[in-house]
């Protein structure tokens, strides 16, 4: 019981957590970065910039967790999330912004790899259904988020979508401090500095040596670069065909719409021996939507395809996220879901930046294709090395 509490408080924290972080990020952040007079390599830039936190810390964040206390590391990552949000209405420049960002990309950074972790350690027999209700929840926020978030700044502005935005942070601090003690959270573990290092080496060392994780991790970057471009691009492509803040909130909140309903359900699929044949259809439909939306102008036929982008998002995270925990079973837990945030993030993090590159020199259709392009090249990569191979946690 006490398990099953600790689990409705997390995915309630992360419901909140991302309502306040997408109200950021979606749709508001890319067009208040365009307000300051950026062009699209730097609107590009600003988004990523947070995730280059994530790259650099979600590993380490990962690794450290399996060797000392988990809760207490990722209360630092809900702080990240709630204080923020209240800085932003005071931005006036591009630099100050991008240092805001770095900041705020603690966040996910020291919560996200450590809450996956947590999951996975308290469903150990059902971890696809169980991790498909906790990023439902997420997702829930990623819904919930742009479609205030692209309300409020359509109707009132930046600042009262900033402000909003954290007092969703703090509501999701109140929940984590309402996560009941779990035998997990118990364990006492005292380490000196060296110990806690050369435990972290060996951890690095086990998850590295398992190229299942690495592969699978791959695919979530390539995702995480389609995710991130429509992020940082979507905005500005709906303004060039004449859509405005709430209509492109609307869009994100569909795409996270479906990816909310469907995560449970493929978790589910996941569990009965069929993650990597989802995987691989699940990043070829993230693919060929993404090539296809500069195609469109028609904004019931751009809600479709956001839609089954994440349908096809909701497919692939409920597999890899439960295929990486398979194979790090044991006390690399922390340290396999760090790997696979670290490898997300650069993906997430160098999708708006190629984007942004290829969008300058090719428009919006090119761009967009050459990035859909890489996600089916990635989906084939997978297909040929992973499908056929049979899960640890199957045998």
């Amino acid at each position: 019981m006490k398990d099953s509490k600790a689990f409705i408080f997390l995915c309630l924290v992360g419901l909140c957590c991302f309502v306040s972080y997408d109200m950021v990020r979606r749709p508001a952040l890319a067009l208040f970065v365009e307000s300051l007079g950026a062009g699209p390599f730097m609107v590009g830039l600003i988004v990523a910039v947070s995730t280059l936190t994530g790259v650099v810390l979600k590993l380490p964040m990962g690794l450290l967790s399996d060797v000392v206390n988990r809760k207490r590391l990722m209360l630092g990552g809900v702080l990240a999330f709630a204080l923020p949000p209240f800085l932003y209405p005071f931005i006036t420049d591009l630099s100050t912004l991008g240092i805001l960002r770095l900041f705020h990309g603690l966040a996910t950074a020291m919560f996200t790899p450590l809450a996956l972790a947590m999951v996975g350690e308290l469903f150990a027999q059902r971890r696809g259904e169980a991790f498909g209700w906790y990023t439902s929840a997420t997702q829930g926020g990623g819904l919930l988020g742009p479609m205030i978030g692209g309300a409020i700044v359509y109707q009132y502005g930046f600042s009262p979508t900033f402000i909003v935005a954290g007092i969703f942070g703090v509501l999701a601090l109140v929940f984590f401090c309402l996560i009941p003690r779990t035998p997990i959270d118990s364990r006492v573990r005292h380490h000196s500095l060296s110990t806690v290092w050369k435990e972290m080496c060996e951890g690095l060392r086990r998850v590295c040596q398992i190229p299942p994780i690495l592969i699978t991790s791959i695919v979530e970057a390539a995702k995480m670069m389609g995710n991130g471009t429509l992020m940082a691009f979507l905005p500005l492509y709906g303004l060039s065909i004449g859509l405005n803040a709430a209509e492109i909130g609307v869009l994100f909140g569909v795409q996270a719409l479906t990816s909310f309903i469907a995560k449970p359900f493929m978790g589910r699929m996941s569990d009965r021996g069929a993650r990597q044949p989802l995987i691989f259809g699940g990043l070829c439909l993230c693919g060929f939507m993404v090539m296809l939306i500069p195609q469109i102008q028609i904004y019931l036929l751009l809600l479709a395809i956001a839609g089954a982008f994440g349908f096809g998002e909701a497919v692939v995270t409920s597999s890899t996220t439960a295929l990486v925990a398979d194979y790090s079973e044991g006390k690399a837990l922390g340290a396999g879901m760090g790997l696979r945030g670290t490898i997300m993030d650069i993906g997430h993090a160098g999708g708006p930046l190629l984007a942004g590159i290829l969008i300058h020199s090719l428009g919006y259709g090119g761009g967009f294709i050459c990035i859909g392009l890489i996600l089916l090249l990635t989906a084939g990569y997978f297909g040929a090395t992973m499908i056929g191979i049979k899960n640890p946690a199957m045998l």
